[in-house]
This record gives structure tokens, sequence and C-alpha cells, in this order.
């Protein structure tokens, strides 16, 4: 899939954007960003920041090695979802300006005016073969454009039931930060972006120019877009130190089935002794807490990616796809494959996939 564009079209762009901005004379990275109505701020600032980090020595922020343009239909000021306006925004430019086109959408609601100025500029880029990438919600534009058929896109976990709902022909994947599949990039959105900017930065400047803007930005190093979207995780204040440091390590191996003797000598106990302690704290004890748990990660992937149900059986660490079954079945009311039927249904009640909640004991 990673069909990077040909060093003969990627010299013949660089040529043009040198005769066409002076200002990107230096450029070796050039970035046209589409802001659609309120769209999401976080994922437009680590792109961006990750950009200007690259492109200048130290912290000086001029467009040397990257340049950037942010661009609304009529070069109106560009309003994102908390309120924070961008400006000034210019209309749309020729997409050969551009080694990349990022779109990036806000707040989904179907009632909302469409940009149609905005789609036929993402069909005008897709037509001239400038690599479009869609950030959180800008995916749903490159969609509604027309550009994204026969095309994965990743799509953040929060999203994923809005996409199959609105778009059924599409194959949404909600299981990585991600997806390059050459000349369309989409990404989940939130902090993955920076990810993103980093992911072509090094492929167009170098290795150390993108770790140097990560490192300013405070994180470690870059994710690779197959890195997994956040798991389930439990929500609750839990007093009991030694109990909390278990749902810890429990969390940290949900596709294995931890023995209690091992998870007793992780934290520094007895079994006898981790037993009554959950039991104080949550009601059940930690055997049944861990198949809870595992459980709530198997009915999170089936409704957020498309892996089969013995794929996700084996990856919550159930031994084969009966047991799986069998302990959903019990836990859910309903077979996993029945789940995943009532997931893609309009208007179906859906049992939340994400957290176990610990109120005095675990929910499912």
């Amino acid at each position: 899939m990673n069909d990077i564009e040909s060093p003969v079209r990627a010299a013949d762009r660089a040529s043009k954007r040198a005769v066409m901005l002076d200002t990107a004379s230096e450029a070796s990275l050039s970035v046209g960003f589409v802001l659609l109505h309120r769209f999401t701020i976080l994922p437009f600032a680590a792109f961006v920041d990750c950009l200007r980090l690259a492109a200048d020595e130290g912290d000086r922020s001029r467009q040397l090695r990257c340049h950037w343009t942010f661009m609304t239909s009529v070069g109106q000021e560009a309003v994102s979802s908390c309120g924070a306006t961008i400006t000034p925004c210019l209309p749309f430019r020729d997409p050969d300006e551009f080694d990349y086109i990022v779109v990036i959408g806000g707040v989904q609601n179907e009632r909302d005016q469409i940009d149609t100025t905005a789609l036929a500029y993402l069909r005008q880029a897709a037509a001239a073969r400038v690599p479009l990438v869609g950030l959180c919600t800008g995916v749903f534009a490159l969609i509604q454009a027309g550009v994204m058929t026969g095309r994965r896109c990743c799509v953040s976990w929060y999203h994923h039931h809005d996409m199959i709902q609105r778009f059924p022909a599409i194959e949404p994947v909600a299981d990585r930060l991600f997806i390059d599949d050459g000349d369309r990039l989409t990404c989940a959105g939130g902090a993955a972006s920076a990810d993103l900017a980093a992911y072509l930065i090094e492929r167009h400047l170098g290795k150390a120019w993108a770790m140097k803007s990560l490192h300013i930005m405070l994180l470690d190093e870059a994710r690779t877009g197959a890195h997994p979207q956040p798991q389930p995780v439990v929500l609750g204040k839990i007093e009991d130190r030694l109990v909390r440091r278990s749902i810890a390590l429990l969390e940290q191996h949900l596709g294995e089935a931890i023995s209690m003797e091992a998870l007793a000598e992780r934290v520094g106990t007895s079994r006898r002794n981790l037993e009554r302690r959950f039991r104080e704290t949550l009601g059940v004890g930690p055997q049944k807490f861990a198949r809870d748990l595992r459980l709530r990660y198997g009915l999170w992937l089936l409704h957020y990616t498309g892996k089969s149900i013995t794929e996700i059986g084996e990856r919550c660490g159930f031994a084969d796809t009966a047991h799986f079954s069998r302990h959903f079945r019990s836990a859910f009311g309903i077979t996993p494959s029945e789940m995943r039927k009532r997931a893609g249904e309009p208007g179906s009640d859906r049992v939340d996939p994400f957290f176990l909640h610990i109120e005095g004991r675990p929910a499912l």
C-alpha cells in the first residue's frame, strides 16, 4: 500500500513550489491545511507545531525546512470547536504548491451545512495526485468528497460508530493511530497527530528533525501507525494500594490470563491476601475481576475493529473461541457474533465497551 510519491514527481513538485512560493524557497516539506468549521484544535496544534519545530534551528519558528499555509473556503477565519479562531487564513491555493493537504474536521452534526467548496477542493487535489491527510474527523470530509472509495481509513474509537452508521460502505479502523495508504493518510486525531507529523518529517527531512520536534514537545519518541489506540481502562478511585497495583498489572496484560499466584508474587503478597483485599475493596475476587476486564476488552474489539471473533478471543487471553463465547454470553447476555451485529444496527442500544466502572464492584 505505501505508494510513496516517485522521486521525479517529488522533484517536480519541489521545483514548482520554489517558483510559486518565495517564502518557502528553502522548504523541503510544504503542507496546506484545510480547516473546516468547528475543527478540533488539538490535532491541528499537534501537527503544525511538529512542523514548526522541525522547520528551523532552536525555537525560532521560521518557515525554512517546512512551510505551512492555513486555508478556508473563502479565506475567512477558522473557528475551532472550542471557540478559538485561526487567522489569517487564505482562500484555497493550487494543490500542486503542497506536498500534502491536511484536512481537519470538527464536531459531527449531520444538520451542519456541508462546505461544498472545501469538498470540491479535496477532489481537485486528489485529481492532481497530491497526497491527502485526514486528521480526526477530517476523514469524514474525505469520504464526503468521494476520494476514499476502496480505502481503509483510521478513525478514533470514539467516532467509529458514527462512521459505520453514516458511511456503511467504508471500512473504518479504530485499533491503531494512523494509516499510510500512499496518497491517503488518515489519523485518529488527538495527540496521535504529532506522531503522524513526525512520520512525515522523518520521511522528508530525516529522523533527527522529527526527534527534535518531539523532544521539545516533551514526547519521548514517535509512535508507529500500528500503535494501538487506548485500551479499556478502569475508572473509579481505588483506595487499597495493593489492589490498585494489581489492576494496573492486569490492564497491561489484557492479552493473557495471569495466574493469581503470579499476580500476587508481582505485587509482593500471598494469593490468599490478594483475594481477601480484592473482595474487601471490590466485592469480587481477583480472578473474576481479571476475566471481566478481558471480556470488556473483547467487547471493545468487537465494536471498534474488524478482527474475527477467533482473533479477539485469542487476543483477550482465552484458550479458544468456545471458551471466549461462553464467558462473553454469561457476562453480556448475548454471543460475540450477536453483539457485533447489534453494534452495527442503526439506533441500537449499545453497551459502553470502553470503561469498566468501579462503584464498589466491577459492573459489566
